[in-house]
Order: C-alpha cells, then sequence, then structure tokens
C-alpha cells in the first residue's frame, strides 16, 4: 500500500481485522501491521500463533523475520508494557515526560497533557493533579505561569514515574469498585483481589 494516503491507515486497519477475522479476540491483538499473539499458557500461546499464521499465510501476507518476536515473555505495545504481570507504562514514554521542559506556550502544554494523558488509567487523580494546566489552555485565557501551574506539572512527572503495574480483570472473580466525590471532581478506581492482595485494574477521574 503507498504510504501518505490519507485513508491509507483505516483501509490497512480493516484489511487485517478481515484476514485475522475470528481471532483477534481471543488470540491476538492487532494494530496496523502489529500483531500482539497472547496465550494463557505456552501451549495455548504456541496454538494462537499457529492460528494467526496460517490466517496469514491463506492471505498471502508475508512477515519480515528481522521484525517478528517470538515467545517473548514481555512486550511494548502501543505505549504500553505488557507481561503475564500485567501492564505498564513504556520506559520510553515515561523518561520523554520526566525530561519534558517547562511548557512555554499553550501548545507545548497541550503535547505535555496528551502524553501524560494517555496515561490516565494509571493514575489516582489524574484530573485532579492536571486541573491547574487543563485551566491553563482554555480558550481566551492568558498563558501566565504559576506557582500551582508549576507544582501539578512537578505531581504529574512524579506519579507518572512511579506509576503501578495495572493488573488484567479476571471475570471469574469479584470486582472491587471505591469511588470518592466532593463538589469539585468524581474519581473510582476498580481493583480485584489477587493472591490475597488488591491489585489495581484501572483508576478513573473526573472534574466537576
Amino acid at each position: 500500500m503507498p504510504l501518505g494516503l490519507c485513508n491509507a491507515p483505516a483501509t490497512f486497519q480493516r484489511l487485517m481485522e478481515t484476514v485475522l477475522r475470528g481471532l483477534t479476540r481471543e488470540a491476538c491483538l492487532v494494530y496496523l501491521d502489529d500483531i500482539n499473539i497472547v496465550g494463557r499458557n505456552f501451549e495455548e500461546h504456541l496454538d494462537n500463533l499457529k492460528k494467526v499464521l496460517k490466517k496469514l499465510k491463506e492471505a498471502n501476507l508475508k512477515l519480515s523475520p528481522s521484525k517478528c518476536n517470538l515467545f517473548r515473555l514481555e512486550v511494548s505495545y502501543l505505549g504500553r508494557v505488557i507481561s503475564a504481570n500485567g501492564v505498564k507504562t513504556e520506559p520510553g514514554k515515561v523518561s520523554a515526560v520526566k525530561d519534558w521542559n517547562l511548557p512555554q506556550n499553550v501548545h507545548e502544554l497541550k503535547s505535555f497533557l496528551g502524553l501524560c494523558a494517555y496515561y490516565r488509567r494509571f493514575v489516582k487523580g489524574f484530573s485532579v493533579i492536571a486541573r491547574p494546566l487543563h485551566r491553563l489552555t482554555e480558550n481566551k485565557q492568558k498563558f501566565l505561569w504559576s506557582e500551582e501551574c508549576e507544582k501539578a506539572f512537578n505531581n504529574l512527572k512524579e506519579v507518572l514515574i512511579s506509576a503501578p503495574i495495572l493488573s488484567y480483570p479476571d471475570s471469574e472473580k469479584q470486582f472491587i469498585l471505591d469511588t470518592d466525590a466532593s463538589n469539585e471532581s468524581v474519581e473510582a478506581m476498580l481493583s480485584q483481589e489477587i493472591d490475597g492482595h488488591e491489585r489495581v485494574i484501572a483508576y478513573w477521574s473526573k472534574c466537576l
């Protein structure tokens, strides 16, 4: 497919979903040309790998051996690191947040917030922490960097650097939903008890 066409990504995604139809919920995750094959154990993983390769062969699609990583215990996928232990933030992305210079204008601030927001489910009270920065991006708001903004900027860096590993939801176990609300915000945490410990699945928050 020619590169640069505006409809190329959507067209390629539809192609891959069509080729791997029937496998994309249980055997693999697909985003454009990235195929992440999963399995609860080695035997299931090997079986799913065979199924995916068969589908690709039937569609006459070829793989580049140099770009294939087989039987990995941990993979980076769409800015996240996925393993048997759960999902964590990608070190390279976190380093970018850590090394981000103070924003000098709204455009730079929005870029920083966009990167941070991608990992908001890893951060307890993300919306509350980021509120002073979001206010600064509002229309007709003059860009005046304050001490409150500085604190929020540094806090976001700290919480993302120390973000926890999120567990996978287990439909056979009981879910725990903790909520908190005030006149200014609402927050929630979804978790489960696994091996005698409460494990976080995701955080959610919203300013009112």
